[in-house]
């Protein structure tokens, strides 16, 4: 039976099935959406943690470069000194890296199947008033 003749009711039933299988496809992006963010946000409290420690360790050797320093007189400190500025500035940079991956995952919204579901129901409704 051609389209244009089928009854209301297999047109409702088609209706239904067709807005069931757009929901699960729906609901399919946004779990793969979500995911994405997730790892996104997930790398970067990782590269986070690594900064920390990082900074952490810069910070010790800053504080050894301190105790050396007044313990002795050149090169132990100054060579601490090194190491220390080269650790702060190494956390510095990771932590830099960790909000770009951070801002990217947050919020965990999924944005695309917000708009695609907007998109469906405007075509719906301009489908159901004509």
């Amino acid at each position: 039976m051609p389209q244009d003749q089928a009854s209301t009711g297999q047109l409702l039933a088609r209706l239904s099935e067709q807005l069931s299988t757009l929901v699960r496809d729906e609901a399919a992006l946004a779990v793969v959406e979500v995911k994405t963010k997730a790892r996104a946000a997930g790398l970067g409290v990782g590269v986070l943690v690594g900064a920390a420690l990082f900074g952490f360790l810069g910070l010790c050797a800053l504080i050894a470069c301190a105790i050396i320093a007044l313990a002795l007189v050149w090169p132990a400190w100054l060579a601490a000194l090194a190491v220390g500025a080269a650790l702060v500035l190494f956390a510095g940079a990771l932590g830099a890296f960790a909000v770009v991956k951070l801002r990217k995952g947050v919020p965990p919204v999924p944005q695309e199947t917000v708009a695609n579901v907007k998109d469906d129901a405007a075509i719906i409704r301009r489908a159901v008033t004509q």
